[in-house]
């Protein structure tokens, strides 16, 4: 049984493509520097290392998890280089604070990045204050979404009851064991290659196409 989602008592949030939007291409600059990475890391050219990150991303649910499982790379280097990126890209959102002040609960972000990467993505929005925990891939023994491990030990890490949870992605199937756990899923809709919408997905709750517009008519009706 689906929660009425404005009885949640945790709010977990994806963080790129989701709390900021995609067409601002953030996540692009972050998607060229791990082609750039893999092309000299293994002195391959722009094609072959870009097949190779794609390859490695479906797969294995991120980039960084076949590098660090195929080849053993070691994380942090390659986390630093790919946030290394230029943030002010991503408007500042007053109507999302708003949103999200009015919005009761615990508020999360759960991201296969950093939480340096989200903190700087979540000041540059004026959201970060709002937020009780980033629970990033550190936090999940860099074992990435969708695999259920994170799921669990932000589950457990974070004293969250998934039965009062909604957990909103901008990627399809990162919200099939969210829902397996028994948390409502909300899709955000968008055109780009790693989102993987499916309209008949049974894991995906409500879709969405703007995170700002939804949460703003939803914290209206509280």
């Amino acid at each position: 049984m689906t929660l009425n989602i404005a009885k949640a008592e945790h709010w977990i949030f994806d963080l790129d493509n989701t709390l900021y939007p995609a067409d601002c291409n953030l996540f692009h600059q972050v998607d060229i520097r791990m082609r750039n990475f893999i092309a000299e890391y293994f002195g391959l050219g722009e094609e072959e290392a870009r097949n190779l990150q794609k390859r490695y991303f479906r797969k294995y649910g991120t980039t960084l998890s076949g590098l660090m499982k195929n080849h053993g790379m070691k994380p942090e280097p390659f986390l630093e280089y790919v946030h290394d990126i230029d943030v002010t890209v991503v408007p500042p959102n007053p109507c999302l604070e708003h949103s999200l002040s009015l919005l009761p609960g615990q508020k999360l972000v759960f991201t296969n990045g950093t939480s340096e990467h989200a903190g700087r993505v979540m000041k540059r929005l004026g959201i970060e204050h709002h937020f009780d925990c980033v629970f990033d891939i550190f936090a999940a023994d860099f074992i990435p979404k969708p695999r259920i491990f994170g799921y669990r030990r932000l589950i457990k890490d974070c004293f969250i009851n998934p039965h009062k949870s909604v957990m909103v992605e901008d990627v399809a199937c990162n919200l099939e064991p969210a829902k397996t756990l028994g948390m409502t899923t909300v899709l955000i809709t968008n055109s780009d290659e790693w989102s993987g919408e499916d309209k008949k997905s049974e894991y995906v709750d409500h879709r969405v196409d703007n995170l700002t517009r939804w949460l703003g008519k939803l914290s209206d009706s509280l």
